[in-house]
């Protein structure tokens, strides 16, 4: 029965999204409720996300032990390749958390795909290719939790980062959105290579790409290092970690429902869940994780610093997944993956929250930047107190979900630095403590700089009248404010932490033995930190109420505001060479390749031009040629004869 229901956990969006490519358009200048595709897109976009969940639902219920099926597929050389799930009480927490935030995103689309604030206004003629696309990224990413197979979880990694392009540059109208689409999925094929080239050695060495029968394996030293460090490489892009992170702050090109979808529960969770599911690898590499470590301090303190500069709202809570993703990633570097996976569940909820609540002032107000908003708390209440909810279960506010999950990491890693009874060396738990910590306070600081700048002190656009938004984008951001404000307290209850505490396969040592919940003296540090963080921001609120708290920053403001310009490095680096040297192979393709084919055609040309010439030549002037012709053969038969 599990294994049917783990079957069709990725069958039901991914029936739903096929079908939904099949729709057609909806006609341009249609009315809203006229449109027969569009109202088509909207049932089955709904309905494949609510199936899906229900089937969550009922695995999360009926999988209290690991469970796994499989059948051989294709064996080929002595590799096997098997079809079917593995699941535990992690995978079903994961899944349930992937599509509630789907469902919320497809009904919040509904409403806010629409050209205007308006009931009347001519609707996203778009929209059924949008909704099958988000079918596809759920059913992808619900491939990724449930794949008993590392060739099977590859289709879905890669499923995703096409579905991530296309949904990126799904409004047209925006100059920069198809470019950030591109850059999104380059910057992230980069990554896949190694990932790919990771699963590839994993599967030779174990003779299956069997997850259990990869995991079980005795891999030699150097090339389960090897494997682990490729895999890395495509953590790092899928889950914008340094230094192929600069794709997802330009990915909020994109609608706000898919940034939701993409940094909440999809694509960017990934990575993170790939690594904890095949974590028994990594703490038999030390070395990797020492590589894993370093990548999510610098990623976590990038990506805090780079949000306290920014004037899109959209781009803080953008860099902000990047540096929450680094704390996932470092509670994976110090051998905690159930606080890892604890926090990826909490930041779903507040992260898709905060994206949705943003959508709904954007929607409101017209705009994007902070600078030009202001005093949205009285005409917005509801949006104004679930994105504080958003906001302090971000910035790990008590008894908020961050709070916990944050805490669990920071936990984990200083119990490492202090005991040195990671898996890793004692250095890269210290390297990961330290910057949790000093993230804890600029986390607090932009997340209160966010609230204040958006939503109190006077209006800086008198003559608007922004409300809060209708009622199917204003329901999905209350349901999810629940998970967002209590999902924390499940740590102190039995039913969650026995299925997160769950190893993947009875018998793995797999480093599931942490506890969820920390309550003791270490908890004032980080609790302090964030008061500081908040109240400097606040001070700074207070002096200039009309300002910015970012102009403390001074000359690093700009710095902090490009992502520390590693964009330009990237560009300089990587970009520049790249277009020089596709120059000159196009050069040498079109002037030396394409010439010496054009040129013997030419010459075939001109020397058939010549005989066609000779070929219409006047009378006497041939007759003349034939006699010659006939002549010198003649001769020469005579003196040939001869000889």
């Amino acid at each position: 029965m599990t294994g049917v229901l783990g079957a069709l956990l990725p069958a039901v969006p991914l029936a739903a999204g096929l079908a939904g490519l099949l729709l057609p358009p909806s006609p341009r200048g249609a009315a809203v409720g006229g449109d027969r595709a569009r109202r088509a897109a909207i049932a089955l976009g709904v309905a494949g996300a609510a199936g899906a969940l229900l089937v969550a639902l009922a695995l999360l219920a009926l999988v209290a032990h690991p469970v796994e099926t499989s059948t051989t597929w294709v064996e080929l050389g002595g590799l096997r390749v098997t079809l079917g799930v593995r699941l535990d009480g992690a995978a079903a927490l994961v899944a349930v958390a992937v599509t509630a935030v789907a469902l919320a995103v497809q009904v919040y689309s509904v409403a806010y795909l629409r050209r205007g604030p308006h009931d009347d206004v001519e609707v996203d003629h778009r929209y059924p290719p949008y909704a099958a696309q988000i079918s596809l990224f759920t059913a992808a990413m619900l491939l990724v939790v449930v794949a008993g197979d590392l060739i099977m979880l590859l289709v879905g990694w890669e499923v995703m980062g096409l579905c991530s392009y296309l949904l990126i540059a799904h409004d047209r109208r925006l100059p920069e959105a198809p470019a950030a689409a591109m850059k999104a999925f380059l910057v992230t094929r980069v990554g896949d290579v190694g990932f790919l080239l990771g699963i590839a050695l994993l599967g030779v060495s174990a003779g299956s790409f069997r997850i259990a029968d990869v995991l079980a394996h005795d891999h030699a030293t150097g090339t389960l290092t090897a494997a682990c460090l490729l895999l890395l490489a495509g953590v790092a892009g899928k889950s914008a970690q340094f230094p192929l992170h600069t794709w997802l702050p330009d990915a909020m090109a994109g609608p706000t429902p898919v940034s939701a979808l993409i940094h909440a529960a999809t694509m960017v969770a990934a990575g993170v869940y790939a690594v904890a599911r095949l974590f028994p690898l990594f703490e038999r590499a030390p070395a990797a994780l020492a590589v894993l470590g370093v990548m999510a301090a610098v990623t976590l303190l990038l990506g805090a610093f780079a949000a306290t500069a920014q004037d899109d709202i959209k781009r803080v809570l953008a860099w902000s997944t990047v540096s929450q993703i680094g704390y996932m990633t470092g509670a994976l570097a110090v051998g905690a993956p159930t606080a890892a996976l604890f926090h990826l569940l909490s930041h779903a909820a507040f992260k898709a929250l905060l994206f949705l609540a943003a959508g709904a002032v954007i929607h409101a107000v017209g705009t994007t930047l902070m600078s030009r908003m202001g005093g949205l708390r009285t005409t917005m209440p509801v949006t104004f107190w679930a994105t504080a909810v958003g906001l302090g279960a971000l910035a790990g506010v008590p008894p908020l979900s961050g709070f916990w999950s944050k805490d669990g990491v920071l936990a984990a890693a200083g119990a490492a630095a202090l005991d040195g009874a990671g898996p890793a060396a004692a250095w890269v738990a210290w390297l990961v403590w330290l910057a949790g910590l000093l993230g804890v306070a600029v986390t607090a600081w932009y997340a209160t700089r966010l609230l204040l700048r958006a939503f109190l002190g006077e209006t800086r656009m008198p003559l608007l009248r922004p409300h809060d938004p209708p009622a199917l984008m204003r329901w999905p951001v209350l349901v999810l404010a629940v998970p967002a404000a209590l999902l924390g307290l499940a740590a102190f209850l039995p039913p969650f932490t026995d299925r997160l505490l769950a190893p993947a396969t009875e018998g793995e040592l797999t480093g599931f033995g942490h506890d969820l919940a920390h309550l003791g003296p270490g908890v004032l540090l980080p609790l302090a930190l964030l008061a500081v963080g908040a109240g400097v921001a606040w001070a700074g609120w207070r002096r200039d109420r009309a300002g910015d708290p970012a102009r403390a920053l001074g000359t690093l403001g700009p710095v902090f505001a490009a992502g520390f310009r590693l964009d330009d490095v990237q560009h300089a680096l990587v970009v520049r060479p790249v277009t020089a040297l596709a120059r000159v192979a196009r050069a040498g393709d079109e002037r030396v390749v394409d010439g010496a084919v054009e040129g013997s055609g030419r010459a075939a040309r001109g020397l058939g031009g010549a005989l066609a010439g000779l070929h219409r030549a006047a009378l006497p002037r041939a007759a003349a040629g034939v006699l010659a012709g006939a002549l010198l053969i003649g001769l020469a038969a005579v003196l040939l004869g001869g000889w």
